[in-house]
């Protein structure tokens, strides 16, 4: 990928400061690609060469094709929309020592370090009173609003010896020099275009400013916030886009909560993925033996990020099964399956990928520093398919800021367009 290319990856992750926006984006594409919304709570009328999307909380998707004539299984790959993050209490205002700060809480697993004395605003959704009902609007105080200071190495002389972050001491934001008035709600209202006294709920976040760039000698690397996992958002739907007509039915997924164990309705733990597939083949006529047999010749594949071989350390890698930035999509492998790949399913990917010209790495983590579960596995518990977990080689998962390679998702682009047109 030269700069060019990757401009519209980093013009997706920019416009996406929270897991509503991701989702929202997404539609957007879908639809101008002729994609039809379906309310998950009314009757769905499907037809041969369709085209679909349903949401469920405004933070996962799931978009599909009907092909002329089912012959194939589902065809599918999954991502998911939210990173590791901030999220603000609901009473957020802290006042003391002549400060407004903002109370907030630790979403996922995060570098906490990442976070600090950098430019910070606030982002997601409110819910509030309009002509009698409860509406949604997505919020994004587009600003440079917030700032997590550090303490300073006079003050603290231990600072480069480690740090033990207390998140409800050490990561509240300031939000305003001493003002009784200060809060963020009248902000996050006026930007959503709505009256404070009218919102009734709100889930907002904190995200880092400032746009995604590409750095290097020769432009081969990304750096960029949410590159896990929006890099596999979005390359997911590129191919889901772009990929051919077959017997298959292809199903393009993205998840909330995968940074929180995915236990959600909306996560990929939830009967979302199933209740979808389920309601597909009743729409298209098909009785539970006929769902059942179509659900044996379908495949997933789980896309999230993959840890690239630290420049620095090197060690922290497995002998031989460490992936490097731009060398291909990686397929990933755990004995206890927190990665859900086979050998049937590897080879399945390792084949689409042949066939695609899409370079192929392989990736265990080190023996004795087991890695984070994905959403393949856990999805399998209710959707019984083949299913190869896969990602992005990355360095620093879970920064505030990421790098990868800026070819990669490219690749990882044609890999899956490839899936979708397969029948197995």
């Amino acid at each position: 990928m030269t700069q060019h290319s990757v401009r519209p990856l980093l013009d997706f992750i920019a416009g996406s400061p929270s897991c509503y926006h991701v989702i929202a984006n997404t539609a957007a594409e879908l639809t101008a690609a002729g994609y039809v919304p379906l309310p998950e709570g009314e009757r769905w009328a499907l037809a041969p060469g369709g085209r679909y999307f349903v949401t469920r909380n405004s933070s996962s998707l799931i978009a599909f094709r009907v092909p002329e004539r089912l012959t194939g299984g589902f065809m599918m790959a999954a991502a998911h929309s939210d990173s590791p993050a901030f999220k603000l209490k609901e009473h957020a205002e802290l006042r003391d020592n002549g400060y407004v700060r903002l109370n907030t809480e630790k979403y996922g697993g995060m570098l906490m370090a990442t976070w600090f004395d950098r430019p910070l605003s606030v982002a997601g959704r409110l819910f509030v009173r309009e002509n009698g009902a409860i509406a949604e609007k997505l919020v994004n105080v587009d600003r440079d609003l917030l700032v997590i200071p550090s303490v300073a190495i006079h003050m603290n002389r231990n600072a480069n010896d480690g740090m033990k972050y207390q998140a409800n001491i050490d990561t509240v934001p300031l939000f305003s020099a001493e003002d009784p008035d200060a809060a963020i709600l009248p902000l996050a209202a006026e930007a959503a275009g709505v009256r404070p006294e009218d919102v009734l709920g709100q889930d907002l976040f904190l995200y880092c400013r400032g746009r995604g760039t590409v750095v290097g000698a020769h432009g081969e690397y990304i750096l960029s916030p949410k590159l896990d996992d929006l890099a596999c958002v979005w390359g997911c739907l590129q191919g889901f886009l772009s990929a051919g007509e077959s017997g298959s039915l292809p199903v393009l997924c993205i998840f909330d909560n995968e940074e929180v164990g995915s236990a959600t309705k909306q996560g990929a733990a939830s009967t979302f993925l199933r209740d979808t597939l389920r309601r597909i083949s009743l729409a298209l006529g098909q009785e539970e033996e006929a769902f059942q047999t179509t659900l044996a010749r379908s495949f997933l594949v789980s896309a999230d990020n993959a840890h690239a071989i630290h420049p620095d350390h090197p060690e922290y890698a497995d002998r031989g099964n460490c992936p490097r930035m731009n060398g291909g999509v990686v397929i990933k492998f755990n004995a206890n399956q927190r990665y859900a790949t086979d050998g049937r399913s590897c080879a399945v990917f390792r084949a689409a990928c042949a066939e695609a010209g899409v370079p192929v790495q392989l990736m265990a983590n080190r023996s004795d520093l087991p890695g984070g579960s994905t959403l393949g596995s856990i999805a399998g518990t209710l959707v019984p398919v083949s299913t190869v977990d896969i990602g992005l080689a990355q360095l620093a998962m879970h920064s505030s800021w990421e790098t990868m390679g800026a070819q990669d998702c490219a690749y990882l682009a044609a890999a899956a367009a490839r899936i979708f047109e397969t029948e197995l």
